[in-house]
């Protein structure tokens, strides 16, 4: 009887463990998952290593000695393993490499290690010279994406998505002025922007808009954007606009400068970051949501308009940072074929982000020209899981990601709350959306709202 109480019961709490891993992922990582990894690695990493190539001969040192001593030829050395630390999504192995090794055999095995290891997934990076980080992922983090509670937001800097590493994407607009955002219809672009928008309202920054759907995609996050554009002639006089404020923030930078010996060289800036808080402009961050509408022409008016609306993108593609205007530009394609310029413009977009496309050229168009891999990853987005993008740089490296699904509701709620930081721009004063004002869901509360703080 006892033992067929020990039998139910182990089998109760296997099955709980296999529903645990199923159904909660992450939990069962903290309980099971990451014991198991930690034991697995102890006892087999010589071996894996050895099989993985990643083992280097014994010195000249250590064999002479084993000769004198008359002892058996020492066994290759894998790298030494500094450090393991444990993490919610899965384990991050700092390791030593040996005299001979190099990063890259780490980084060509990490497929074998993942399947060594059995792991979901592997990548490595060098830290330092020497030293390597492999970061084993213990399940699928990009399945259900939660983002952790605790992000770092600095200025101008806003977690997007979350990485298959486990690790977050940031949005930083001083390391990376300006992006490209591709992606076909239903791939997650959309909400993407939408997610953006939303971590950048809490922000002192003034958030510019120009959807020429009618603005469908941002009309209902208004409330927060300092200038809306619905349509190509109203996007060119938008543009414009934005170009002029760009000038008149370097003559306040050119006037601040005050270059003199008695200058020290930590007070002398070229951009707005370096003036005083009183003076510096507030920084603004252009979302343009399809590109492509703005570049199309059908007669000869429209064509000069299209000319007009490049020019002014490439003269802040190339120029805006010092002045603090940031351009975040969304499409479905965006190539030579739109026209003279878009080639120009599409050069000075340093950061990339891929979303699901309907074929090759569109995945060549945003990473042709930074690394082969990437173009084959975005082809291998899967449409059964939106929101997953390859995201990259001017650096070649590249990741993948997946944003966490923001529901148009939790971005105008969000846009609502931060209306009030919304800046008063005057040279964009006649683009600026005129809405109703807002009308209490319920009777009036007698406690008066603390205004949220802004993040500096």
């Amino acid at each position: 009887m006892r033992g067929t109480l020990v039998l139910i019961s182990l089998a109760l709490v296997v099955a709980g463990v296999v529903l645990l891993r199923s159904k909660r992922p992450a939990w069962y990582w903290m309980t099971f998952g990451a014991l198991v990894a930690l034991v697995r690695i102890a006892f087999t990493y010589n071996s894996v290593m050895e099989a993985c190539g990643l083992t280097v001969p014994p010195s000249r040192l250590r064999l002479m000695l084993a000769r004198m001593a008359r002892r058996e030829v020492p066994p290759d050395r894998p790298p030494r393993l500094l450090r393991t630390r444990v993490t919610r999504t899965g384990l991050v192995l700092r390791l030593g490499l040996r005299p001979g090794q190099d990063a890259f055999d780490v980084a060509a095995s990490t497929d074998r290690l993942r399947h060594s290891f059995r792991a979901y997934g592997v990548t490595s990076r060098e830290l330092r010279a020497g030293v390597v980080e492999l970061r084993m992922t213990g399940y699928d983090v990009l399945k259900r994406v939660q983002m952790p509670a605790k992000t770092e937001r600095d200025v101008m800097r806003v977690p997007v998505a979350l990485r298959d590493d486990g690790s977050i994407q940031y949005r930083d607009y001083r390391q990376i002025p300006h992006a490209l955002n591709l992606g076909a219809t239903q791939s997650g672009k959309s909400v993407y922007q939408r997610n953006l928008v939303k971590e950048l309202a809490p922000q002192r920054v003034a958030l510019v808009g120009i959807d020429c759907k009618q603005a469908v995609e941002l009309a209902p996050l208004a409330r927060r954007f300092s200038a809306l554009a619905d349509n190509p002639d109203d996007a060119v006089l938008l543009l414009e606009a934005l170009v002029g404020r760009m000038v008149s923030t370097f003559h306040v930078i050119r006037r601040e400068q005050r270059i003199s010996a008695d200058i020290p060289d930590a007070e002398i800036t070229a951009d707005i970051w370096g003036l005083p808080d009183k003076l510096r402009p507030v920084p603004v961050v252009v979302v343009i949501d399809e590109v492509a509408e703005l570049a199309l022409w059908a007669n000869t008016m429209e064509k000069k308009r299209r000319d007009r609306i490049i020019t002014a993108l490439v003269r802040l593609a190339q120029l805006g940072r010092a002045a603090g205007i940031y351009l975040e530009v969304c499409g479905q394609r965006f190539g030579s074929e739109l026209g003279d310029g878009i080639t120009m413009l599409r050069a000075q977009l340093t950061g990339r982000t891929s979303h699901r496309v309907n074929d090759e050229a569109s995945a060549k168009m945003a990473f042709g020209d930074i690394s082969p891999d990437a173009v084959l990853s975005v082809q291998a987005i899967s449409a059964e899981r939106p929101g997953t993008a390859i995201v990259g740089d001017y650096s070649g490296g590249w990741y993948r990601t997946r944003t966490p699904h923001t529901t148009l509701r939790q971005a105008v709620t969000t846009c609502n709350d931060t209306a009030y930081l919304t800046p008063d721009l005057p040279e964009l004063a006649a683009f600026r959306p005129v809405l109703p004002p807002l009308t209490p869901a319920g009777p009036p509360s007698l406690i008066k709202p603390r205004p949220r703080p802004v993040t500096e």
